[in-house]
């Protein structure tokens, strides 16, 4: 006999065994003297609906509100740093903004322009369905324009 034989006639053995010593193991379903269990039927709860993915939500919502907020505090602190540092010797070391940052119109241009940015492609990012790429746009543009910030007072002239 081999051992494949063998171990197949064991399980056999220990597959009857249990249904000899425990027969409801085997059985289906409860026996037939158990209580059966008591359904109370429950009233309906309210559960507030869950913005699932791909759900609208109006663009000028609350968050949206904030973190515009956010995009324009940020990058008025950003201007008045880059501007003080500016005129007191101090250079810029961003190329983009180096170009429009030879006068104060400039510079408020181009942070402008970038506020505006950020909201156009926010806008877009939410017209296309892409909402949570479109709320974290503000949100990297809130961190790189304090990250500059804080660059700046750390670095003053």
């Amino acid at each position: 006999m081999t051992s494949r034989r063998l171990l197949e006639i064991l399980s056999l053995a220990a597959i009857l065994l249990a249904g000899a010593l425990c027969p409801s193991a085997l059985a289906q379903g409860p026996l037939p003297d158990a209580p059966q269990p008591v359904v109370q039927p429950q009233p309906p709860a309210y559960v507030a609906p869950v913005m699932r993915l791909g759900e609208q939500h109006k663009f000028w919502d609350n968050r949206n509100r904030m973190l515009f907020a956010g995009v324009v505090a940020s990058n008025i602190a950003d201007f008045t740093v880059t501007y003080k540092n500016l005129q007191s010797g101090g250079r810029e070391l961003n190329p983009v903004v180096r170009i429009f940052g030879r006068s104060a119109p400039g510079l408020a241009l181009n942070f402008g322009g970038q506020a505006a940015g950020v909201m156009g492609f926010s806008y877009f990012l939410h017209k296309t369905g892409h909402h949570k790429m479109e709320r974290m746009v503000s949100v990297v543009n809130i961190g790189a324009s304090m990250g500059a910030v804080s660059y700046g007072l750390a670095h003053r002239h």
